[in-house]
């Protein structure tokens, strides 16, 4: 599928859509719809629940979407958070230079600056594609959505641009209300801001987007993950400077000199993508970062890609970096606060490992990936990522079927997220719940109230993917549901 047909695909199933559409939408802004926001909510909890709730040392926090200026001087993104803007100077048109040179078939690295834009405007002659235009000379662009406080607007501040800088300004309450122990990890779920130049491709490039960041704060001298239960783990992985994607075990990245943390991490966000979420083997790889390419203050940076077509290959959905201690130092310099801990006779200030996922990008790549129109349109999610768990029918319009079917879903409807269906044939039914991913669904029929019927009190459950139907009791059912929905980790 291309992004049109992902597209009206959300449309037509209730996953989501542009914000405002009936005013005609705006760009890189999007609403969710009722399939798509719980959807979204299964993604949330289970990477909750897969990343921080496993471990004692790791909390959720939720920090504030508005933030005043001066912290975000002392993180670097009042100066560096910049997208290079190219213009038009005919019909005022602009476009994000690396994604227009790219799109052009001319890569360009990440840090590129305004005049290395230019220089590659002018040897290769590039005029705007929208109206044969010349372009004039390229900028900095600050991504940040500015905002201005207070009843006479006089003091300046921001929509966060990432959820990080939300934990690391709490590290310093957080760290003290935990009895000080490393390693701390807090953890935000929540909403980011940036003014893309160019938003496009549904959600892959949004004004308004959702992070899921696990910031987890360490010693670097003394943290060692035990890795032994995941050495033999062997992933896609481009490595720099080599970039050549190689299949390669989590203890030969050990032997080649990355750090024992980063390793356990990279095999944990694996696991997560490939057994947790369905990913295929082939569809995932780390891919990283160095020179130009890599964040200045990443000691090793790996993003997480997944192949996706609609988007043309494989692309970032998240990323692993060990950012050293750029963070508590910056932040200790701007406030005039130290952020330095003691621990076996030392003070420091903790390094930061970040696990950061984009929640938007990875609903788009499980549509992507996990979709099929072939045959019959089916969602092969994982069940317990599924919007709805079940989904209840009748098999005909009866008086006793009907009333026991509604007794059934009001039954289950309190634990799991279901659905029940009296309108069209049972096949275009199970159609439906099959295009949403709905794993099971759950039908009533004669036997079922029939008490002289050998099936009498049970109900036919099918199985989406391999659409096998089964009898199962009624008193049965919410066993069924919990032992089929159980997450497998």
């Amino acid at each position: 599928m291309n992004a049109e047909d992902i597209l009206g695909y959300a449309r037509r199933t209730g996953m989501f859509w542009s914000a405002a559409e009936i005013y005609g939408g705006s760009a890189g802004i999007y609403d969710y719809g009722h399939t798509g926001a719980t959807l979204k909510r299964n993604f949330e909890s289970l990477w909750l629940s897969y990343f921080v709730e496993r471990n004692q040392n790791y909390f959720l926090i939720d920090g504030s979407t508005l933030l005043p200026e001066k912290p975000l001087i002392a993180s670097g993104h009042a100066e560096r958070f910049n997208d290079i803007l190219i213009g038009c100077k005919k019909c005022k048109s602009y476009y994000r230079a690396d994604m227009l040179l790219s799109e052009l078939g001319i890569e360009i690295h990440e840090g590129a600056a305004p005049s290395e834009v230019d220089e590659t405007v002018r040897s290769n002659s590039l005029r705007c594609p929208k109206c044969n235009g010349e372009f004039g000379p390229s900028r900095a662009f600050n991504m940040m959505i500015d905002v201005s406080l207070g009843p006479e607007k006089s003091d300046r501040g921001y929509l966060r641009p990432e959820t990080a800088q939300s934990a690391f300004l709490n590290f310093y309450r957080e760290f003290n209300s935990l009895r000080q122990k490393l390693p701390l990890g807090l953890a935000i779920i929540g909403r980011a801001y940036r003014n893309e130049i160019s938003p496009r491709q549904g959600l892959y490039r949004l004004r308004e987007l959702i992070q899921a960041e696990l910031q987890i704060f360490f010693d670097e001298k003394n943290w060692e993950p035990d890795i032994s239960d995941y050495a033999g783990d062997e992933m896609s992985v481009v490595t720099y400077p080599k970039g050549q994607q190689e299949r390669v075990k989590a203890k030969d990245l050990l032997e080649l000199g990355y750090p024992g943390f980063y390793v356990y991490h990279m095999a944990l966000i694996h696991r997560f993508y490939v057994d947790v979420l369905g990913i295929p083997e082939e569809k995932f790889r780390f891919y990283e970062k160095g020179g130009d390419d890599k964040a200045f203050y990443n000691k090793v940076h790996m993003d997480i890609e997944l192949d996706i077509q609609s988007w043309g290959g494989f692309k970032e959905v998240g990323g692993l970096h060990y950012r050293g201690d750029y963070d508590l130092s910056s932040h200790s310099r701007g406030s005039s606060k130290s952020f330095k801990v003691k621990s076996g006779g030392r003070e420091f200030y903790p390094n930061v490992l970040e696990l950061s996922f984009g929640v938007d990008r990875n609903i788009w790549a499980q549509i992507d990936i996990l979709y099929s129109n072939e045959g019959r349109q089916v969602l092969s999610l994982k069940p317990y990522m599924a919007p709805y768990a079940a989904a209840v029918f009748p098999l005909q319009h009866d008086e006793a079927i009907e009333k026991e079917a509604e007794s059934i879903f009001s039954g289950i409807s309190g634990k799991f997220r279901s659905f029940m269906d009296f309108s069209g044939s049972i096949g275009k039914r199970y159609a439906r719940m099959d295009e949403i991913g709905t794993p099971f669904c759950i039908t009533v029929d004669y036997e079922t109230v029939d008490n002289s019927s050998d099936n009498y009190g049970t109900v036919t459950v099918r199985s989406r993917d391999s659409r096998e139907q089964k009898r199962v009791r009624v008193s049965d059912l919410e066993r069924f549901l919990s032992d089929a929905l159980k997450p497998e980790f």
